[in-house]
């Protein structure tokens, strides 16, 4: 991830470890970075399925496949880098595992997200990606022996309070399917949540890196194979690659500015700062989707929209400081 929802894939942690006012403002300002181009990929997506002439809306599989095509290569760079310097290799087991967990995160969630991304706006995706420590709250406490706080209780609340204002009398929520869409994306981050909560034993064994490089190839199977079999049961490969040349740059941009970049980005800030204060500097994300979507998209932004994503924004700032007080015992 990754210390919070991001549709995107980690690298590995190339930072200087040495600590001073330097390297804390460089990881501050790459954190923060991050945190917005991670949130524009839900605006790019967007532009992508603008109607485009003589091309029906492109699948979202077409999407990811463009994504993965120009950013694969990348990880599978650093795979092999990571692997070369692993003295203590992981198991077959512990591979294929690892394996699955990326088709949970990087292809499943994805495509949940990305398929959510028809039917709502850029800004209400991101809100609804945003409440995702909810479901660690819950999915910790019932499967991973976690505990529920009253504090903590009280944070998710808010933040689904805020959510609440947004749909009952926010302009964001315009949509030709609101609740198909949203019902989308929240499994998303349902999802995503408990992928979180899986690896973390993963981490703990083969260490962060390698863990992420191993879960890539596993998501990278899925989609390609999800892709060959949309493609040739409709109108073949050829035809599925014969795209604008608008879409090709992006699913560039997509590969490039909310995939590749931000994930180094956010590593090196991670060796910096710490997961924390990264995670705090997540606040961002959503104010970022929200000026891009405006400007951008001309998506609508009300008073109410503009409450309720405070009030969303508050509960989530309020349980990443519970969080750091009381950690979530798995």
């Amino acid at each position: 991830m990754k210390t919070n929802l991001r549709e995107t894939m980690s690298a590995p942690v190339l930072s200087d470890p040495e600590q001073g006012e330097g390297t804390v403002w460089v990881g501050i300002v790459l954190g923060t970075i991050a945190a917005v181009l991670y949130s524009l990929k839900a605006v790019f997506v967007k532009l992508a399925y603008l109607p485009t002439e003589g091309v029906e809306q492109v699948p979202p599989i077409t999407l990811m496949m463009l994504r993965l095509g120009f950013s694969f290569p990348v990880y599978l760079a650093i795979l092999w880098w990571v692997w070369r310097r692993t003295e203590n290799k992981p198991t077959g087991k512990q591979i294929a595992l690892a394996m699955l967990a990326g088709v949970l995160a990087y292809y499943i969630c994805t495509f949940l997200d990305f398929s959510g991304l028809q039917y709502i706006t850029a800004q209400l995706e991101r809100l609804l990606l945003f409440t995702y420590p909810a479901f660690v709250i819950l999915f910790g406490a019932l499967f991973f022996g976690g505990r529920l706080t009253g504090a903590g209780i009280a944070a998710v609340a808010l933040a689904y309070s805020g959510l609440a204002v947004v749909f009952l009398g926010g302009d964001i929520t315009e949509s030709s399917n609101l609740w198909l869409g949203s019902g989308l994306v929240l499994a998303c981050a349902m999802l995503f949540a408990l992928f979180q909560l899986i690896a973390k034993s993963f981490i703990d064994r083969i260490g962060s890196s390698l863990f992420t490089c191993l879960a890539m190839p596993g998501a990278a199977t899925a989609i390609f194979l999800h892709f060959t079999i949309a493609a040739l049961t409709t109108d073949g490969i050829v035809a599925a690659f014969d795209l604008p040349p608008r879409i090709y740059a992006l699913g560039l941009t997509i590969a490039v500015f909310s995939t590749l970049l931000p994930s180094f980005f956010m590593n090196i800030a991670i060796g910096r700062i710490g997961a924390q204060k990264v995670a705090m500097l997540g606040m961002f994300g959503p104010l970022a989707t929200i000026i891009a979507a405006i400007i951008i998209l001309d998506e609508p932004f009300g008073i109410w929209d503009g409450v309720g994503t405070l009030v969303t924004i508050a509960g989530i700032a309020l349980y990443m400081r519970v969080s750091k007080s009381k950690p979530r015992q798995t």
